[in-house]
């Protein structure tokens, strides 16, 4: 099993993804850091995220809250079971649509490399029409 991070940069129309074999707090924060480092320092960010627990900021772990407050990152949370509300999840669609459904991938590192690809022509071609139509089925917020 293997997870996606990802980001989507709504002003850019850009997708950011990194696969990770955990998708814990460490990872999270260092993909928050990736992602962190593509604007400057006095630009502050806004992160849409659901409530998977190594994105909450918990009594347990502040982490993720004390990471945020010191790097100009501002946290908002889609209520639970509303993650249709978070736009990256189209993205995700479109993903599954090009790259999973209806493939058996030898390995894990041939899926990567398929859903990195897909990544990077996604960025490339941000107006291809066909992608917008199964973005648009997709965006329901």
């Amino acid at each position: 099993m293997r997870h996606l991070l990802a980001a989507f940069d709504l002003s850019r129309d850009r997708l950011y993804g990194h696969l990770k074999p955990r998708k814990r707090r460490g990872e999270f924060l260092v993909s928050m850091r990736q992602g962190r480092s593509l604007y400057p320092p006095g630009v502050r960010l806004g992160l849409v995220l659901d409530n998977y627990s190594p994105h909450l900021s918990t009594r347990e772990g502040p982490r993720v809250g004390q990471w945020a407050q010191a790097n100009n990152v501002e946290l908002a949370y889609v209520p639970a079971n509303a993650s249709w509300l978070n736009r990256i999840e189209a993205q995700f669609t479109v993903l599954r649509y090009f790259v999973v459904d209806g493939t058996d991938h030898a390995s894990h590192t041939e899926q990567a490399c398929m859903i990195r690809r897909s990544i990077a022509w996604r960025n490339r071609h941000a107006r291809n029409r066909r992608l917008g139509q199964i973005l648009n089925r997709a965006n329901i917020a």
